[in-house]
């Protein structure tokens, strides 16, 4: 048993989703979004390097000395994995490690509203999973895959850096690589994707335009195809993604999202108002001829009215999702509001008119990643 083990523990026990540590500082854990000391005593410099470097190969070890920064995943036996990044800073050595359940949470348990599992069961096209880090992307990309997985005798192929949620084939065939040990990067990964004949790929963070591009052209050759970005909303992912390009390259990027996209899922992590752990709050945009024409016509500004209009084809604005969670007692009024996009017009909501009580949702399980 290595020695972070027992650090591991702790935060599992607690039901925290990332470890810190520094130099200097007691070990810390995220619980339910708060960061919380493990115990009284602070890190040293020679327990830090005990405690990292035990679990470390010596390759990762050169690694971390000569480039000063180190990315990988540590299986913890059966109980979870841990996305791990080595650092420096100015104390000296430090690290984050990211809590990966060893059981992969369906849809169902993961509450995520049903248009979710339909997006799953498209057989092509491009599906962006966005939001902060932290947001619970993975979870909610691993909980997709997991229903390919158990629903559809395909091969699915997943690009990653590190490989987080480990997939035992069902019905499907899985096939994990991981950046930096199975392949050189993103783009020589995602390249030879096409030569692989997978049936879906999840891409696990879309970085440079070359890798966008790359994975919408996937998409348009009738492969499904996940990734993630860095954003707070679907119009905001669109106009990230086109900007990535220079000037000239943008109407055929354009062009490319208009024919490939079929659905944007934004979530955030929220406390939940019992105060006993955190609720996502998904806003869904789908794809069809309207969102189509607006984004090739660059009025993406527009987007958030059609998802007003689409309540019925499942769709909906990150604040029509918020004031699900208010009006049924998930969240406090006040934490919704730290996320709403219009704040003024989400107060003006609950104190000009009376509250209508909806009947409580199921019970969330708290996304880890």
């Amino acid at each position: 048993m290595a020695s972070i083990d027992a650090l591991f523990d702790k935060l599992l026990e607690k039901k925290g989703s990332d470890l810190h540590l520094g130099v200097g500082l007691p070990p810390l854990g995220r619980i339910r979004g708060e960061l919380v000391a493990l115990r009284n005593s602070r890190v040293t410099n020679a327990e830090m390097h005990e405690l990292l470097f035990e679990i470390t190969t010596e390759a990762q070890k050169q690694q971390i000395e000569n480039e000063w920064d180190l990315d990988f995943a540590y299986q913890y036996g059966t109980r979870a994995r841990f996305r791990a990044n080595y650092f420096y800073k100015q104390t000296g050595l430090a690290a984050v490690f990211r809590t990966i359940p060893s059981k992969v949470l369906t849809l169902t348990e993961l509450n995520t509203p049903e248009v979710v599992r339909k997006l799953a069961e498209k057989r092509a096209g491009l599906i962006l999973v966005t939001g902060p880090t932290g947001s619970g992307k993975s979870t909610t990309l691993a909980g997709m895959i997991a229903h390919i997985n158990q629903t559809r005798a395909c091969h699915v192929l997943t690009i990653e850096d590190p490989v987080e949620f480990v997939h035992e084939p069902l019905k499907a065939q899985v096939t994990h690589r991981e950046v930096g040990q199975h392949a050189s990067s993103f783009a020589v990964a995602i390249r030879s994707a096409g030569r692989e004949n997978p049936d879906v790929i999840l891409i696990g963070e879309l970085r440079t335009n070359e890798t966008m591009k790359m994975a919408l052209q996937l998409a348009s050759y009738g492969v499904l195809v996940f990734g993630t970005v860095h954003t707070n909303s679907a119009p905001a992912t669109i106009e990230r993604i086109v900007n990535a390009f220079p000037t000239d390259e943008q109407p055929q990027v354009r062009g490319m999202m208009a024919e490939s996209l079929i659905g944007i899922v934004a979530q955030q992590l929220l406390k939940t108002a019992d105060g006993k752990g955190r609720v996502a709050a998904h806003e869904i945009l789908l794809g069809s001829v309207a969102v189509s024409a607006m984004i090739r016509e660059g009025k993406t500004y527009q987007l958030g009215n059609l998802m007003q209009s689409g309540r019925g084809q499942g769709m909906q604005t990150m604040d029509m999702a918020l004031e699900k969670l208010v009006r049924n007692g998930t969240i406090e009024l006040e934490v919704a509001l730290e996320k709403a996009e219009d704040k003024d017009q989400f107060r003006k909501v609950f104190t000009d008119e009376p509250m209508q009580p909806v009947p409580p949702a199921p019970p969330a399980q708290t996304p880890k990643a």
